[in-house]
């Protein structure tokens, strides 16, 4: 079972509409997805309510993480993705502790790289891989990055951070999706926010698979992704 944690100690990162997002994809490519709410605003909860449908599973959880991560194991669960609060509190650090991956979600700017850089150091500390998702950017012109962008992942190869190539761009569709309960996919099939959704989906597998090959070694203790 993979565990894909989205964390971040600043609030409006994105990490609320990228798990829906890919819980969407991921559920309707046949593989059983839990999404796990431990953020007490409940941003995941609220959408799930408004999607009325079963899949993907969702259940809240601040403090029997390990059970629930146990008995979703034991069901045949494939992919969980927990949605943690924006601070540094213990269920965040419990999240994180779980994680095969912990996805760090990043709008490009000053406020956001000081809060990405608290939690590096946080999944550095526990030992866990790690990776920094640029989001709600602005759009690329081909195949350059906006001036933003381009500052906040000089700034990330500053801090020696695995950044994800791709960017999430802030498009009307990623927003209105969700007030309908849908994933971008489900919303847009064809539009470029699902697909940037898609090489995010693709990105993120190769990052477990490599973890998890990792793991497997013998004598491996840490992995950076």
């Amino acid at each position: 079972m993979n565990v894909l944690v989205f964390a971040s100690r600043k609030g409006g990162a994105g990490k609320s509409t990228l798990a829906a997002h890919l819980a969407t994809y991921i559920a309707e490519h046949s593989n059983s997805t839990l999404l796990i709410d431990g953020d007490p605003q409940g941003s995941l909860s609220l959408w799930h309510r408004l999607r009325g449908e079963e899949q993907p599973a969702l259940k809240t959880s601040t403090r029997s993480l390990g059970q629930t991560l146990e008995r979703a194991e034991r069901d045949g669960v494939e992919w969980v993705i927990i949605d943690t609060p924006p601070d540094a509190s213990p269920p965040v650090a419990e999240a994180i502790r779980h994680a095969t991956l912990v996805v760090i979600p990043m709008r490009p700017g000053l406020f956001d790289l000081a809060a990405v850089r608290e939690t590096i150091q946080i999944a550095r500390d526990l030992g866990k891989p790690y990776a920094v998702v640029i989001n709600a950017a602005p759009a690329r012109r081909g195949r350059q990055d906006d001036a933003v962008v381009a500052d906040a992942r000089g700034a990330l190869n500053g801090l020696k951070a695995p950044v994800w190539s791709g960017q999430i761009t802030h498009r009307p569709e990623m927003t209105l999706s969700l007030s309908y309960g849908e994933g971008v996919k489900e919303y847009g099939a064809r539009s470029v926010g699902a697909e940037e959704i898609r090489q995010l989906w693709l990105a993120l597998t190769r990052t477990v698979d490599a973890v998890q090959a990792a793991y497997r070694r013998p004598g491996t203790r840490r992995v950076d992704a």
